[in-house]
């Protein structure tokens, strides 16, 4: 907490669900009085080394950095909740050099205003990296979906109702087109996006077929609605296993993975099947490139269409998408699931945890 002129301040607490924070006033705090705030310090963590390789703590380094006292038009922000997700490892190197902060996105809270459309008190999701504390002109900030209830966690507007929510949304409905009654694929299915992939195309009347790295992983996939899922890690043929789950094929696959996986997959597609590539997880961390998949006799034959996509193209139907997924979570027909982290110093260690699997669901820091 920062510490302040003033004797009384809002309080901060947790809420029923374990990790959505309320905040009650105890006190009308006007601008005036949080002027009083001077000198505030944001702990942040920047890019020491560009990774070779899978990452470690060592490429990483923990600043300190001062603020300056806010501008009219500017507010400052706190970070309560921050994403870790494996969009970062690839980024990292395409827009960032060495010394800069941390790309990310997290949830804030406004603790000082000279903005009149921003209140003090209010909850944002901004993409302003791996910072306790920034300062914005409030021109990159989300509001929460409105109709938000104070009951849900807000740590949900960087998963199930945020960025990977929305890729699993346009992914499948813009890019696979799935159709009721069609049978769809989804590798590292307890993931982020996999998750709400998989339920998604439940609540879309298809056949779902799930992939995970581990028998728990499993096991959640069924309890949330999976027809059929699997462990890659234990079956003896990846082949094989596909082809039980599903014999006559697949109509869409949603591949966060790439590589072997999708060489396998791609052959088990249906005429005119639909491939939604959204990530690349198993190469990030690779040194050299692995060879192929040589996708054009499956993609010729079987008259596919494959298509890359980045959800950002979808940035004028963001809220839309934030709209629908938040109604199916709260009618129970989307769950949610977090790997929450204790403390911004372990950011590091929960974005390397997030890219070696061992998350179930979206991975968070609680700062």
């Amino acid at each position: 907490m920062l510490s302040v002129s003033c004797a009384r301040f809002s309080k901060v607490y947790t809420s029923s669900w374990g990790n959505g924070l309320r905040v009650v006033p105890a006190l009308l705090i006007k601008a005036d009085v949080l002027s009083f705030w001077r000198m505030v310090t944001a702990k942040v963590w920047v890019l020491k080394k560009h990774f070779e390789g899978f990452p470690k703590t060592s490429d990483f380094d923990l600043k300190n950095i001062e603020l300056p006292n806010l501008k009219d038009g500017e507010l400052l922000l706190e970070s309560v909740f921050l994403s870790v997700d494996p969009y970062m490892r690839p980024y990292s190197r395409r827009v960032m050099k060495e010394g800069d902060v941390m790309i990310g996105t997290q949830v804030a809270r406004i603790i000082d205003s000279k903005n009149p459309a921003f209140a003090v008190g209010i909850f944002v999701v901004a993409k302003s990296g791996w910072r306790t504390h920034f300062i914005s002109d409030g021109k990159d900030l989300q509001l929460l979906p409105s109709g938000w209830p104070e009951s849900l966690p807000i740590s949900l507007a960087l998963g199930t109702i945020g960025m990977p929510g929305l890729t699993a949304y346009f992914g499948l409905l813009e890019v696979c087109k799935m159709k009721p009654g069609e049978t769809v694929l989804v590798n590292a299915a307890a993931g982020a996006v996999g998750s709400v992939v998989g339920q998604l195309a439940k609540i879309g009347g298809c056949k779902v077929v799930g992939c995970a790295g581990s028998d728990d992983k499993v096991a959640y996939l069924k309890k949330i609605g999976f027809d059929e899922a699997f462990n890659y890690k234990t079956v003896t043929s990846l082949d094989e296993a596909l082809r039980k789950a599903s014999p006559d094929g697949y109509d869409c696959f949603f591949d966060n993975v790439g590589g072997e996986f999708a060489s396998v997959a791609i052959n088990q597609m249906k005429k005119y099947g639909r491939i939604a590539v959204c990530g690349a997880i198993s190469q990030y961390n690779d040194s050299v490139p692995q060879k192929g998949p040589y996708v054009q006799m499956p993609m010729i034959f079987k008259e596919l269409r494959m298509e890359g996509f980045i959800v950002a193209s979808w940035n004028n139907r963001w809220e839309e998408g934030l709209k629908a997924l938040l109604k199916w979570v709260m009618e129970g027909k989307l769950k949610c699931h977090e790997q929450v982290t204790e403390g911004f110093e372990n950011m590091p260690a929960a974005f390397i945890g997030m890219l070696k699997g061992e998350n179930l669901g979206k991975a968070v820091v609680k700062v």
